[in-house]
């Protein structure tokens, strides 16, 4: 029930439930397109805590797409997803998403890292040089939904370890290779997606030839791990 719980925290305030702080913040909602920090809160749970519609994560990247001349239609749809984005977001929901806790939480392990590892600082980085080059007097390409991810997997970064161990003391993941294997799985589906941006970037499409499509049709295969033992792996 813990667990459920958790994600409940996660997925309320992804639509705008602010997490409740132990001590008292601001009770102003954002004003505009930027995020107030002090009232859109990193600690907390969101027992007790208040929906703003400008509180939810899809807004602020909605904040972004206008500057940039995009719509609300235009953005987090499926139909816009390239072959590459699309094969992330599957892995995301087969794996990630996967009954078996020593799949899914290899994935969860694997993706946290992975965003810790200084995505969310580039991306910041990014749009700031851009913010830089606008003549003086132009507005500024909101940074409210960077800003805010970047501090927030800061601060999980310093949690991911603790629960792993804490993962393995309550006998979650009762097959390690499985483990191993859905993280390993999961970080290819990154270099997919990222490569697919990659390339459209440049003008091109990244070939999935080879690439299993169906994610439905999985089924676990053999890969020698860097111990020597054969670790089960999903079948591409």
């Amino acid at each position: 029930i813990e667990g459920a719980r958790e994600g409940k925290e996660i997925l309320a305030n992804e639509i705008g439930v602010a997490f409740k702080p132990k001590r008292k913040k601001s009770d102003t909602a954002p004003a505009g397109n930027e995020m107030n920090p002090d009232f859109v809160s990193l600690e907390g749970s969101i027992e007790g805590g208040t929906y703003t519609h400008r509180a939810a994560h899809f807004e602020w990247l909605c904040d972004v797409g206008e500057s940039l001349g995009l719509s609300f239609d235009q953005l987090g749809k499926r139909r816009h997803g390239s072959p590459a984005t699309l094969h992330f977001c599957d892995a995301l929901f087969d794996i990630y998403g996967a009954d078996d806790p020593s799949i899914s939480i290899g994935a969860s392990f694997a993706i946290e890292h992975w965003a810790n590892a200084g995505f969310w600082d580039e991306l910041v980085e990014g749009f700031q040089k851009l913010n830089a080059k606008l003549p003086d007097g132009q507005k500024k390409y909101p940074m409210g939904f960077w800003r805010f991810h970047q501090m927030l997997e800061a601060q999980h970064a310093a949690h991911t370890m603790d629960e792993l161990e804490e993962a393995v003391a309550e006998g979650l993941i009762e097959d390690e290779d499985k483990f191993v294997a859905a993280a390993n799985e999961m970080l290819d589906a990154c270099a997919i997606f990222w490569n697919g941006l990659d390339a459209s970037r440049k003008g091109e499409t990244l070939s999935l030839d080879g690439i299993r499509k169906d994610a439905s049709a999985r089924t676990w295969s053999v890969r020698v791990s860097k111990t020597g033992r054969e670790v089960p792996q999903r079948a591409r």
